[in-house]
């Protein structure tokens, strides 16, 4: 016993030996053939493939059948691929790989019995069901993939069809099938009103602005609805696809259609009436509130829709550079005689509205004052909506030149709303009161607590202005900035010409003084206001050009997208400013709305 102890422990280290190197011969076998596949050597890596394979099948496999097919040597492809199931029966993926190699060979007939036998290994685990789309969608074979998808709602039962439903119809779309990818959305929800605005952002995902996505999605819907006349959802999702091909009038006799058959007395078309002035569609929704309003004073919209297509034409008057005196008149005697008709509707949005057309289109800020007036007094009227009012009058007395009268009124909102957006608000406005006429100590102390503001918007605007004040206040001179304040009140009270005037006489008498960059500003309002944008543009990139470090810089790129954008709808400049404003001021507030903006505009949504 003690020899064989001995004899043990002398072969024991040779054995080691002989093991270890074993292992570091087969490492150095597997790098060596990797670097022969790199080098296109393939028949010496094939040779060392096929010995590795043969020792331990599972860790070259993937590489050997890789280097034979780069090779181009199918037969022998073929042959590994089948040794592999033999020796993996229940790896389903094989089969891809086998079905590859025949794809490669030219024969596609048997790649796609291979692809077929695979979707056949589905049996409604999810997981598997996942994978083997993944697999399939990677290696470029959606009908595949579809073909999986509807094996696994076979095997659960269709009730389980909306698991799959949305990366279904993306396929479907993918390979131009719009009808199925509806189905796909739509056939597996229906009645569930609750889906539908959950529907149309996947509709728009998968059609997005395409004409003829829009055509097919549109003869979808129609045979979805001559087949199942009843079902609304249906009826519903074509009147949106409507609207997005901007075809307005189908729209309206679907909604018509449909107000009708449930008795909804006018709700759908209120809904699609707000939807058009939400997409600047002013008489598509006129129609739909006429037909409203034509159903009679009895119904419950009918009051509604009187109101807010009041609303809607103030926006489109709003919006209309070319609108006359007479479309403001016949505006206003429309105001006026619905309040006559419905008094309880000063205390509402419809009373601000028409104070507004009164001052700032037909002029009268007197008579607006006087509607305001009205409408706080209104005993249904609510305290903030009142506040709200009292701010919207005070900025009426500054149109007059009432200046105190404005401060009186926004310092009882102030008290009246302490804590509230609102108290902000008025406080905001009493301090650039205090600003427009030169009282710049009073106005800073406003400013310092208002920079801390929950408002970002007050907040913001607290500090420009504050430091407006600080940088251009000089103990022996403050004549340019009270004249820059002056102009700014002139041009709030719509008195364009005298604050040019005033921003002249400081560039002639101070030619360099630190204020030019905010009276370049001041002129692109000015501009913008009088819709002169190709002017507005120039102040604007002056600034960039001339002060780009400084507190406007951001500003002035971020209004030229927007004109851009807004005005003179060309989305790749307002694409080009507001990427330049996230690379050149990272830091800058408008950083988060420019990245949403150009997204919108890449992805094709209108503002």
């Amino acid at each position: 016993m003690p020899k064989i102890n001995l004899i043990v422990k002398l072969l024991l280290p040779c054995v080691l030996f002989v093991f270890l190197s074993c292992a570091v011969f087969g490492q150095a076998t597997v790098a060596q053939a990797r670097q022969y596949a790199a080098d296109k050597n393939y028949d010496k890596a094939i040779t060392l493939y096929g010995e590795l394979y043969g020792a331990s099948p599972d860790s070259v496999y993937a590489e050997y059948l890789n280097t034979l097919m780069a090779a181009r040597k199918y037969k022998p492809a073929e042959k590994l691929v089948e040794k592999q199931m033999a020796h993996e029966p229940q790896n389903f993926y094989l089969l891809m790989d086998l079905g590859a190699v025949y794809g490669a060979e030219g024969k596609d007939a048997k790649a796609n019995e291979q692809y077929a036998a695979m979707v056949q290994q589905v049996n409604g685990d999810d997981m598997r069901t996942q994978a083997m789309v993944k697999a399939f969608v990677a290696a470029g074979h959606d009908t595949f993939a579809i073909l999986t998808y509807e094996k696994a709602i076979q095997m659960l039962g269709q009730q389980f069809a909306y698991f799959y439903s949305v990366p279904l119809a993306k396929l479907y779309a993918k390979l131009g099938n719009i009808a199925m990818a509806i189905d796909a959305l739509v056939a597996n929800n229906p009645g569930q009103y609750i889906n539908v605005e959950t529907v149309k952002e996947q509709l728009l995902e998968i059609l997005g602005e395409d004409p003829d996505k829009l055509r097919q999605a549109e003869k979808a819907f129609i045979k979805r609805i001559n087949e199942q006349p009843d079902n609304q959802y249906d009826a519903l999702l074509l009147t949106w696809i409507y609207t997005q091909k901007n075809d307005w009038d189908e729209a309206l006799v679907q909604i018509e259609a449909l107000d009708a058959r449930n008795k909804d007395h006018g709700k759908r078309l209120i809904d699609l009436a707000r939807t058009a002035v939400a997409a600047k569609q002013y008489e598509a929704a006129g129609k739909a509130y006429d037909d409203v309003i034509g159903e009679g004073a009895g119904l419950p919209y009918y009051v509604t829709a009187k109101s807010e297509k009041l609303g809607a034409a103030l926006q489109e008057l709003q919006n209309n550079s070319g609108y006359k005196p007479g479309d403001v008149d016949t505006l206003a005697k429309q105001y006026d005689s619905f309040l006559v008709e419905f008094p309880k509707y000063y205390a509402t949005q419809t009373a601000a509205d028409f104070a507004l057309l009164e001052a700032q289109y037909a002029g009268d800020p007197g008579r607006a004052i006087g509607i305001l007036q009205k409408a706080i007094a209104e005993p249904d009227t609510r305290r903030n909506v009142a506040g709200k009012f009292k701010l919207q009058m005070g900025d009426y007395y500054v149109l007059t030149g009432q200046l105190w009268d404005a401060s009186l009124i926004y310092s009882q909102v102030d008290k009246d709303f302490k804590e509230d957006d609102l108290g902000e608000d008025a406080r905001f406005r009493n301090a650039k009161l205090a600003y427009y006429m030169g009282d710049f100590d009073w106005a800073q102390r406003q400013l310092g607590v208002l920079k801390a503001a929950t408002s970002e918007l007050i907040a913001n605007d607290a500090l420009y202005l504050s430091v407006l004040i600080t940088e251009n206040v000089e103990d022996t001179n403050k004549a340019p900035l009270e004249r820059f304040a002056h102009a700014g009140l002139l041009l709030f009270q719509n008195k364009d010409k005298e604050a040019i005037a005033i921003l002249d006489s400081i560039n002639h008498e101070y030619p360099k003084h630190p204020l030019n960059d905010d009276i370049l500003m001041l002129r692109s309002q000015i501009a913008l206001k009088n819709r002169d944008y190709d002017k507005a543009l120039g102040y604007l990139k002056n600034i960039y050009d001339q002060y780009h470090d400084d507190v406007l810089g951001d500003d002035a790129v971020f209004k030229m997208a927007e004109i851009y954008q807004n005005n003179l709808h060309q989305p790749d400049q307002a694409k080009h400013y507001y990427e330049q404003l996230i690379i050149d001021y990272p830091g800058s507030t408008y950083v988060q709305t420019a990245r949403q903006r150009l997204s919108d505009l890449t992805n094709g949504v209108n503002p």
